[in-house]
């Protein structure tokens, strides 16, 4: 156990990097992917089953948990460790893109944004100083700037203006944050679909000196391909020395792909969405299970798997529980998302360490190319 918080690298291969982040509450892995862990739950999992599948950090929300129960509700109670019965490491989010998405009749000015709850419809106020307040009573060990995110695509003028004023909120986040010994404050690089943006973005936050660094505003609905020429950009401007995040990404393919440019840290709610609504990701690529095809194969979704969801219940069984909207469905097929991806997460840690990279992120791609088994 340490009592502070680093990063460093242990391997590198290509732009692969293979770390680790120390902390007092644990070490996380890395490349790692983050469960989202949105109002202090995975949906559909006991935490204690996401720790058995080798996830290291969960994320919580901001602008979740703020509305309910409630951050100082949640302090009252031990903070959010206690609350969810996580006491390994946790990323909260700084609410942003959530106020921005989901509340209601949002107001933003330079002092930060005024919403109403899409819960209840009261009245509320984010600033940077107050996403960090709400952050350190919760109690995380990794905690996010406020920003802007812009959906795209978007003009240049909007995007510029959004990305000047998450700098600014940066630095207010910063000195509210101040310094706590074992704990974290990461930016968050913007800058849209311009690569002279997201340059200059990176170049402010990593004079900033930040613990650590993650790229926002990829998620929004752009291609694949923009995602990783903003990568490309960014990555090399940041400090090698620091963990990198993309926040709200994505899909193994996604993940492969970035961790190849430069990626250290991952979430998406994609694992545990598909798997509420009958969708398994597995090393063959995607199953759907609503399809009838599945209704009398016997067979398991994959019988080399170590995930007893994967290995043990039939296809016909997984696909009853969907059609018939039973929660044990969510539950095995969520249980078997997060398996997959933190047995995809290992696999390619394994491999940046032994200089094979490249070679078994080939490998895997063909796998999900291939696609599934035939049906009987």
């Amino acid at each position: 156990m340490t009592d502070s918080f680093s990063f460093r690298l242990l391997a590198t291969d290509g732009q692969a990097r293979r770390g680790e982040i120390a902390m007092p509450r644990g070490t996380i892995r890395t490349p790692a992917f983050m469960p989202v862990g949105t109002a202090g739950t995975v949906k559909a999992m006991y935490l204690d089953q996401v720790r058995d599948l080798g996830s290291d950090v969960i994320l919580g929300n901001t602008y979740h948990l703020m509305l309910r129960p409630g951050a100082e509700r949640i302090a009252r109670l031990g903070g959010l460790h206690d609350f969810a019965r996580w006491p390994w490491p946790i990323l909260t989010d700084s609410g942003g893109f959530q106020v921005m998405s989901l509340a209601k009749l949002r107001k933003l000015d330079e002092r930060g944004v005024t919403f109403r709850s899409h819960v209840d419809g009261s009245a509320h106020e984010m600033t940077p100083e107050r996403s960090i307040e709400i952050q350190g009573l919760l109690d995380s060990d990794i905690q996010m700037q406020l920003d802007e995110c812009v959906a795209l695509p978007s003009t240049v003028d909007d995007i510029e203006r959004a990305m000047e004023l998450s700098l600014r909120w940066a630095g207010r986040c910063k000195a509210a944050f101040g310094d706590q010994p074992g704990k974290a404050m990461f930016g968050i690089v913007q800058g849209g679909d311009s690569a002279i943006l997201r340059e200059r973005s990176a170049r402010a936050l990593r004079d900033m000196d930040l613990k650590g660094y993650s790229v926002g505003g990829l998620a929004v609905g752009e291609p694949q391909d923009v995602m990783l020429a903003m990568l490309e950009i960014v990555c090399p401007v940041l400090p090698a020395e620091k963990p990198r995040y993309l926040m709200g990404v994505g899909t193994p393919d996604d993940i492969l792909k970035s961790v190849a440019r430069g990626i250290d840290m991952f979430d998406c709610v994609m694992p545990t969405r598909a798997g509420r609504h009958g969708l398994a990701f597995t090393r063959r690529g995607r199953v759907n299970l609503r399809n009838a095809r599945h209704a009398d194969d016997h067979r398991p979704l994959d019988e080399e798997s170590d995930c007893p969801a994967a290995r043990d219940y039939s296809r016909a069984y997984l696909h009853h529980l969907v059609r018939s909207q039973e929660a044990l469905g969510a539950m095995l097929l969520t249980w078997n998302n997060l398996a997959y991806y933190q047995s995809l997460m290992a696999d390619i840690r394994a491999a940046i360490e032994v200089g094979s990279f490249a070679e078994r992120a080939g490998q895997i791609s063909e796998g999900w190319a291939r696609g599934d088994i035939p049906a009987l």
